[in-house]
């Protein structure tokens, strides 16, 4: 799988450290950083854990691993940048 840039994916976090969180897609690592993740700025949120299933917006697929978003505002910023606002 090639990620691109403001794609949309369903990964699963595989391991969690305290920058952030690896996740999983078709056999492809990503990383979410820890102020990607709602519980960095909702306190109400769980911070995530291995197996669990995020919806997150890809944000640089030029680094290695890419990063990713979990935050519902980065995730509505990809949908108004995608050709068609996809």
């Amino acid at each position: 799988m090639t990620f691109r840039n403001h794609q949309e994916l369903d990964v699963t976090v595989v391991a969690v450290a305290p920058v952030g969180a690896q996740v999983n897609v078709d056999g492809e690592s990503g990383f979410i950083d820890q102020v990607k993740h709602p519980s960095w700025w909702d306190e109400r949120t769980a911070p995530p854990q291995v197996g669990d299933q995020l919806h997150v917006v890809v944000l640089d697929a030029s680094r290695n691993p890419p990063r990713l978003s979990a935050l519902q505002q980065d995730i509505d910023i990809a949908r108004r940048l995608r050709p068609g606002g996809e």
